[in-house]
């Protein structure tokens, strides 16, 4: 190291200790803490006959056995029936937990299948064809509470071959058609104001009534409010900002 850097012993050591100095992950520096890894509760993939197979992730369930084998053991060193009946309650309550916990699973995948099937076309040809679904359509189907569809859904992940969502991401509010026909999803809704947006140009920079116009186009009756609503909830700046911006980097490349 001191012939390639022309250095003697001295210098070698003095650039060696500012080096062990430094930082070698400076992007800590601004982390916002720990992420943790979502570990989805549902798996869904395409079937061979076209359909598709969905799944419980076994890793996240809660797993909970009943050992009659001990609790036979306990039971022949009871000393009067207060104990006897003492264990009998224990048992009972062990195995209404086990019962429980495998309804719970089976709802979930009750309600997860539901939604796979309502939400074929987006699994299929992705964001833009993701249909407009509330909690008691699914429950409605599949002749349950929407209470329950509503507990079962909350802070649970589906692991689809378009990516991780939660199962709430599934049910958007309904937009109208311009032409009468099938609603839209606000999600597909907020994906094509995305969209119009990421496309225009530094000349042409679209204003929200410009963006009504182009969507009402294409069958999506909308109002001006809601689409400042979306692209502000998707932080994107209005079109002033976003000229002003586009003019700033044009003028930079030269």
């Amino acid at each position: 190291l001191k012939r390639i850097c022309g250095v003697d012993e001295e210098d070698l050591l003095d650039m060696l200790a500012e080096i062990r100095a430094l930082d070698p992950r400076p992007g800590m520096a601004f982390s916002g803490g720990a992420s943790d890894a979502i570990v989805a509760d549902v798996e869904v993939r395409a079937a061979n006959d076209g359909s598709w197979a969905v799944e419980l992730n076994a890793e996240t369930l809660p797993r909970v056995l009943v050992d009659n084998v001990y609790f036979a053991r306990v039971s022949g060193h009871a000393k009067d029936q207060a104990e006897k009946d003492f264990l009998a309650e224990c048992l009972q309550s062990a195995n209404w937990l086990t019962r429980s916990l495998d309804q719970r699973a089976k709802t979930i995948l009750k309600v997860a299948s539901e939604i796979v099937r309502q939400q074929d076309a987006f699994l299929v040809h992705g964001v833009r064809h993701l249909k407009p679904l509330n909690l008691r359509t699914v429950a409605d189907a599949i002749g349950m509470h929407e209470s329950t569809v509503s507990r079962v859904t909350a802070n649970k992940y589906m692991l689809t071959p378009r990516g991780v969502f939660e199962l709430r991401y599934f049910f958007t509010a309904s937009i109208a058609s311009a032409g009468g026909g099938e609603a839209h999803s606000s999600e597909a809704v907020r994906d094509r104001i995305k969209q119009l947006i990421d496309e225009e140009r530094p000349v042409d920079v679209l204003s929200d009534d410009a963006i009504v116009d182009m969507l009402r186009e294409s069958g999506v009756d909308i109002a001006r409010r809601t689409v400042a609503k979306y692209r502000e909830g998707m932080n994107i700046p209005s079109s002033v900002q976003r000229r002003r911006e586009k003019r700033a980097i044009a003028s930079a490349g030269r």
